[in-house]
């Protein structure tokens, strides 16, 4: 829909969006999404929230990263606002409906609360963060990290994709850039009143539960972790199995071992890239790069779990003449939401029962504003599949318009 066409509201207009957001950035070979930042599809994106916000008279706030802020703003509306929405960007082949449904959910709770007449009395920003999935720079919740200053512009503009292009130099492509050397949007979180997150969820819990909708307690702890091996390249032909220094053996014993401890603790670890050079067919390689995916219950858990990882993989490069390093990119602390709010959304009224609490084992900027010291709270919807980050991933309509209802009677009631 553009700026100058007429907005029919309500829950019809989720619809809408949602169908027009659906080519975007989509592969015509798996279907997955490809919606990196700062690339021509988020870039479209980025429009299309702007033409959103203008068609509801919204007025939009941006900073040099491309985060974006759609405000509600009636005569009225003062005090500290109210926070909602997610984020664009996804994985790479990633489902549809990570990060945009919260944003699109968000537009509607607006549409619907406009629909019954509620007049908030505090503003309400309707929020798209940058790079939430890490999947081109490798930090996850980048953008949200650098509105609150847990990661600094002088460190993040340092860091390369994939293909060696820097930070610093993909915002400057795309026209955006911080103006000086604090990325951080104060005001964003020194002045927010409550930031609440609808996602779809990224399990089953909600199948199981016969529930449409439920509200998060936390997020367990985790981390992203690069394994560097290095070897000695050689002929895959001529050079004997036992004279060998070969980083791949390394490599695939820690993945492995990885899987097991990760199963006997009942925590979460995944090795999703691997780098091989020189990677070809009849060469040993003489350096894997891989990166960690490590998540448990409790930090202490997570402590653990990539302590044995990497006691296992030291004592295989050991035996491998190879040598090992692993190096923490990214680690977030566990986050346990504001209990207070959580069990506020939660609780039933006349119309329906409580909404269940539940932990998730996903990151989200919820949890980066929620160290940042907003009092925050996540809506859940229920995901048939139980997949995500996949084409797979799915919602039923009838479910994603109940969390639009979750979500617009969470809104009025932090804004009454």
């Amino acid at each position: 829909m553009g700026a100058g066409e007429e907005w029919t509201g309500g829950v019809s207009g989720f619809e809408e969006m949602w169908r027009a957001l659906a080519p975007v950035g989509r592969s015509g070979e798996s279907g997955g999404y490809f919606r990196q930042p700062w690339t021509a599809a988020e870039g479209e994106l980025r429009a299309w929230f702007a033409e959103q916000a203008a068609a509801r008279g919204l007025t939009l706030e941006t900073d040099g990263l491309g985060n974006a802020v759609a405000w509600w703003r009636p005569e009225g509306a003062t005090g500290r606002h109210v926070l909602t929405g997610s984020h664009l960007d996804s994985v790479l082949d990633g489902g549809a409906f990570d990060g945009p449904l919260g944003v699109v959910s968000a537009l509607a709770a607006v549409d619907l609360l406009r629909d019954r007449g509620h007049t908030p009395t505090r503003p309400i920003g309707i929020a798209v963060f940058v790079e939430e999935e890490g999947s081109r720079f490798g930090r996850a919740c980048l953008g949200s990290r650098l509105v609150t200053g847990a990661t600094t512009w002088a460190a993040a503009r340092e860091l390369r994709d994939r293909d060696g292009v820097r930070l610093d130099d993909a915002l400057a492509a795309a026209d955006l850039g911080p103006t000086g050397d604090d990325a951080r949007w104060p005001s964003l979180t020194d002045d927010a009143h409550a930031f609440v997150e609808l996602h779809v969820e990224q399990g089953r819990h909600l199948v199981d539960l016969g529930e449409p909708v439920g509200v998060a307690s936390g997020i367990w702890p985790h981390g992203r972790y690069r394994l560097d091996v290095v070897g000695e390249a050689n002929h895959a032909g001529t050079t004997r199995m036992e004279d060998r220094h070969d980083p791949m053996l390394t490599y695939a014993m820690t993945a492995l071992a990885a899987a097991k401890q990760a199963r006997l603790a009942g925590q979460r670890a995944t090795f999703g890239r691997v780098e091989v050079t020189p990677n070809g067919t009849n060469a040993v390689p003489s350096r894997v790069t891989a990166w960690l995916d490590a998540r448990a219950d409790s930090e202490a858990a997570l402590e653990a779990l990539v302590a044995d990882i990497a006691r296992q993989a030291t004592d295989r490069a050991g035996r491998d003449g190879t040598t090992l390093t692993l190096t923490a990119e990214s680690v977030s602390a566990e986050v346990r939401f504001d209990p207070d709010l959580a069990a506020r959304i939660a609780a039933g009224d006349d119309a329906r029962a409580d909404w269940p609490l539940l932990p998730t084992q996903a990151g989200h900027d919820a949890g980066i504003l929620s160290a940042a010291g907003v009092p925050t709270a996540m809506l859940f919807v229920r995901n048939p599949t139980g997949i995500s980050h996949s084409p797979a991933e799915h919602a039923e309509t009838a479910d994603c318009l109940a969390g639009v209802e979750a979500l617009a009677d969470t809104l009025a009631r932090l804004t009454t």
